[in-house]
Order: C-alpha cells, then structure tokens, then sequence
C-alpha cells in the first residue's frame, strides 16, 4: 500500500511539474497547443489511413499512437527549452542557467568566479574539455574579466585547457540555448580524475584566498578535502 502511494504521489507530481513547464512555453509559444495537438493528429491518421489501406490496421494503429506520443513529447521538450531560455535571455544567472543544463561528468561553479561593478558576471564549468568559462553582461567588458580569469589559471592549472564563451545575440556570442551543445562538442583532454583535481585546486586557490602555486598540475596528485558547502 505504501509503495502504491508513493507510486501515486510521484505521477501527480509529474503531471504538476507538466502543467508548471507547459504554461512557462506557452507565455513565450503562444501556439503550442495547437501545435502539439496537430502534430499528433498528423501522425496518428497518417498510420491510420496507411493501416486500413493495407489491411494491417490493428498493428499500425497502437504504432501511430505510439510514435505520435514521442514525436509530440520531443517536439514540446525541444520547444519548452528554446522558450526557457528565451525568458532568460538577458537576465542575471542565465549563464548558470544554461551550464546547469550540462550532463553528468561536469563540475559547475554555482556563483559567478568574477564579476563587476556594472553587473557583467564570469561563471565556471570543468570538464573533460577543462576549464570553461562562460561571460554575461556588455561584451567588452565581459571581455577582460575572461582575459584575466583566463591569466589566472594558467598559472594555477597550466597543463589545463581553458575555453571562453560569451552568451548572447551579438556577434561573437553564443545563444543560452546553444551553449550546452557547444560545450558538448569540445575535444575531452583530461581525464575524469583531473577534472575532480583541478576543481579541488580551483576552489583551494579561489575560497581561500591562498597563493598562486607555481609548476604542472600532479596527475596523481591528492588535493586536501574542502569543507562542506564551500564556494565553487
């Protein structure tokens, strides 16, 4: 009984989130619904009327709806993400917001690592690609704090690739909804052990407030073990 209830309480859970991610798209997709709706449609009658043509009806019929469902769901995830960042577009943490979006295997800062009196911001991510950095705000002054993050970690972590990205419109910039699969489209150049070390390192160097460490970074190395809920 209680799993039946917990069970239960997970699908109202998702049918809420649903409804919540549904009327976010539609404030900036006013035609989702629509869309959506014929969509399916299209799909389910095609298999339909190919089904009583062919006289394999009962087949084709549980396969339209079946394919109609996913094609839907793929058309609305991919929809409801473009109108997420859509509403982010320009706002303070979009750049978060899209790195949030990475998959597993990435480390990210969760505040910005530099920023400005203007409110122009730098955040962090580490990966397999090495440091990325990701700058928001007016492009030429985003444009030194990168420069000066970028100077900053080639002494600290010499031996790690580091790759800027400027989100955005502009020319030069990359959109808040592109910026993960750029990201995913890096080479890999360090390990998953490395990407752990040079976080550790990082976060060392940058909470701490601790002098630069000069030479390579150990491949082996141990980093000493931050305390819990510390900076990123």
């Amino acid at each position: 009984m209680a799993k039946d209830a917990t069970t239960g309480e997970k699908k109202v859970g998702r049918i809420k989130q649903l409804r919540q991610v549904y009327a976010i798209t539609k404030r900036g997709d006013k035609h989702i619904g629509l869309i959506l709706l014929g969509l399916w449609l299209g799909i389910f009658a095609l298999f339909l009327l190919i089904g009583y043509l062919v006289g394999g009806l009962l087949f084709l019929g549980p396969l339209g709806f079946m394919l109609a469902t996913l094609a839907t769901t793929i058309v609305f995830g991919r929809r409801a993400e473009r109108a997420a960042f859509g509403q982010l577009e320009g706002q303070p943490g979009a750049g978060y917001a899209a790195l949030a979006q990475l998959r597993r295997g990435w480390i990210v800062a969760d505040r910005p690592v530099t920023a400005n009196r203007n409110g122009d911001l730098v955040y962090r991510a580490i990966g397999r690609p090495g440091v990325v950095l990701v700058g928001e705000g007016v492009p030429s002054r985003v444009a030194p704090l990168l420069a000066q993050e970028k100077k900053k970690y080639a002494r600290v972590v010499p031996d790690v690739p580091v790759h800027d990205f400027q989100v955005g419109s502009g020319e030069g910039q990359v959109p808040l909804r592109k910026l993960s699969r750029e990201l995913m489209k890096l080479p890999r150049l360090i390990t998953a052990a490395e990407v752990s070390q040079v976080d550790k390192r990082l976060k060392a160097v940058g909470s701490l407030n601790l002098p630069i460490p000069k030479g390579p970074l150990p491949r082996n190395a141990r980093m000493p073990k931050m305390p819990r809920g510390g900076p990123r």
